[in-house]
């Protein structure tokens, strides 16, 4: 009889605990459901438009005051290359200054600086540079007339063109000399300038040609 009452309650506790655990949660309300992430990847967004502006082309003009400030500024360069020992940047430095006294017409100035640039330009086997010094070189020596001299320079830089296999500047030796044949009759430079100072530095002076 004890154990036949105890199997009841304990089947009448079951039923109750059971009805009270399952109720609550069959009627609990659902929360609504999360929206899906957006993706915000820069892949997304819209391709940039730049916009096209028009820049023009700002030139200084060359005004005694600015050709001065330019050859003070190379010619210093120049002048620390050379103390530095570094001779290669010197050489296109006089490169620089004889290509500015050949525009104003001062050609002894730039025949010099020309001869400077040769003497290192030979030196650091630097051929390319010694083609294009020996081009401007009888350029300078044309103007002042001396043809023969003009056609020996143009004559040294073609055959180092040659044996080097420089075939670019073979032809700009070529048509530097059919340019100084077609003018050389032309009228000549009345008005030459001569420098003050020609000091850029301490090299090995160069045979006069």
């Amino acid at each position: 009889m004890r154990y036949f009452l105890l199997i009841i309650l304990c089947a009448v506790g079951f039923d109750a605990s059971a009805q009270w655990y399952y109720k609550p949660f069959n009627k609990r309300t659902r929360s609504p459901q999360m929206a899906y992430a957006q993706s915000h990847s820069i892949k997304r967004l819209p391709a940039p438009v730049v916009a096209k502006v028009k820049i023009r082309p700002f030139t200084i003009e060359h005004t005694p005051y600015v050709l001065a400030m330019i050859e003070e500024s190379v010619m210093k360069t120049a002048q620390h290359n050379m103390r530095f020992h570094v001779y290669n940047a010197a050489s296109y430095n006089f490169s620089d200054l004889a290509q500015m006294y050949m525009k104003q017409n001062r050609l002894a100035e730039a025949k010099w600086f020309l001869l400077q640039s040769i003497t290192i330009s030979r030196q650091q086997n630097d051929d390319r540079h010694t083609i294009a010094n020996l081009l401007d070189l009888a350029t300078v020596k044309a103007d002042y007339g001396d043809y023969t001299q003009a056609k020996q320079d143009l004559a040294e830089a073609r055959q180092l063109a040659v044996a080097r296999g420089l075939t670019f500047d073979l032809a700009t030796v070529e048509k530097k000399t059919r340019y100084l044949q077609d003018n050389k009759f032309n009228t000549l430079h009345t008005e030459t300038h001569f420098a003050e100072t020609a000091d850029a530095g301490t090299i090995t002076k160069p045979v006069n040609k």
